[in-house]
């Protein structure tokens, strides 16, 4: 682990080689007990593990052997707290398996799909270790970054941004980030037949298709085959940049296709981070929500990586009794009140709404119009939104439990 982040860098005498033989075996230990045990205090979980390893007869001849070797250990250990704590929260935030192609095939032939995948076991977190050689401590400083420049038209600048907004990876993105991640977009062409990404090559961009059909291959049994068709407002090759990994699959055009190409770079330095950040703070607000009491944070994670965000005024109707619904809404600010026509016409309350509640689901659950409309009351509501497909997918083992609320529209 400390191996993979001092690769390449350069340490005075005797540094890097205490890094190595010194520091990653216990580093290594370390985290493999924190993926184990998942911990929600992952801090204080390694403090407590430092001593018990400490209590032992070889661990006080190793611990006096470090301190020979470098007084300023205490001063490191303050260091590797705040690098153990980091990959913590990532695990617990964004639990993901590394295998692209179950990935690619669950977007096309999981619409019936019920189940919630249950989470990886501890020996299948392979993609996690490239996480952890990017944690930043004393002896791998951040970089000060610059985003590239790739000056754009108005148009331009508009048709992408409008790709990006609905894309989760970008979505979480501030103006300010929206705006360096536009400019740091490269236009690309690319011919019917050309080989856009080549599958175990080592990726440093990812794709936004703006037109264009382009396939995802694998090989299998010696053979390419397409396990994804991609189309507009897709975006490929994040995994190799997400998790330091070789390209899973090939991507090949299949017409003339344009697509936005974004550096690894500005990737890591601005889209990633804003994304991890926004799946953990919605796991944390999803732990109070009453519905998924039951799930662990993997499970929410999922979720929470299919939820949008959407904000509307006072007064707005969410939700109009009569109409197909094709969504699924939790408050996360604000309140709201579902309204339910009389024979007269006139418009009674039913049911009310404030952070952490939800409505929506019984349109979806029974494929029947909305039973009441839905308004805002404050002056606005932030809202959690989960589409049809995403909430069948996702919701599908709490069907139980969203059956029961049935009974507070009558």
């Amino acid at each position: 682990m400390a191996r993979a982040a001092v690769e390449g860098l350069a340490f005075p005498d005797g540094k890097k080689e205490y890094i190595i033989d010194v520091l990653d075996p216990i580093l290594e230990k370390m985290v493999q007990e924190l993926l184990t045990n998942l911990p929600e205090e992952p801090t204080s979980f390694m403090i407590e593990y430092l001593k018990q390893k400490n209590s032992t007869s070889s661990g006080e001849v190793k611990f006096r052997s470090m301190a020979d070797t470098n007084q300023a250990l205490k001063k490191e250990l303050e260091s590797m707290r705040g690098f153990v704590s980091e990959v913590g929260e990532m695990v617990s935030a964004r639990h993901q398996t590394d295998e692209k192609d179950e990935e690619s095939a669950e977007d096309d032939d999981d619409e019936d799909e019920d189940e919630m995948p249950p989470p990886p076991p501890p020996g299948k977190m392979k993609a996690r270790a490239s996480v952890s050689a990017e944690a930043y401590g004393l002896w791998n400083q951040k970089k000060e970054f610059t985003a590239p420049k790739h000056p754009k038209s108005e148009d331009q600048t508009n048709r992408l941004r409008a790709i990006l907004q609905n894309s989760f990876l970008f979505a979480s993105l501030d103006a300010k980030d929206m705006d360096t991640t536009l400019l740091a977009m490269k236009e690309v062409q690319f011919e019917a037949g050309q080989k856009i990404i080549q599958e175990g090559d080592d990726g440093e961009v990812l794709f936004v298709i703006e037109a264009g059909a382009p396939v995802c291959k694998k090989l299998i049994d010696g053979e390419d085959k397409v396990v994804k068709q991609c189309g507009p407002g897709d975006v490929f090759g994040e995994l190799a940049l997400l998790y330091n990994c070789p390209r899973a699959a090939s991507v090949e055009a299949t017409d003339a296709s344009t697509c936005w190409q974004l550096d690894r770079d500005t990737f890591n330095s601005i889209v990633k981070e804003a994304a991890t950040k926004k799946t953990a703070t919605y796991v944390d607000f999803l732990k109070g929500v009453s519905l998924f009491f039951t799930l662990d944070d993997y499970q929410r994670s999922q979720i929470s990586d299919a939820l949008k965000q959407e904000t509307f005024e006072k007064d707005a109707f969410i939700v109009q009794q009569g109409e197909q619904g094709n969504n699924f809404y939790i408050v996360e600010e604000g309140s709201l009140v579902a309204l339910k026509s009389k024979n007269g016409g006139e418009k009674a309350v039913v049911m009310k709404y404030g952070v952490g509640d939800y409505f929506g689901e019984l349109a979806l659950l029974k494929d029947q119009p909305r039973a009441a409309s839905v308004q805002v009351t404050s002056d606005t509501a932030k809202l959690l939104v989960l589409d049809r497909r995403s909430f069948k997918k996702m919701l599908g083992p709490l069907q139980d439990l969203l059956g029961k609320k049935s009974s507070g529209y009558a």
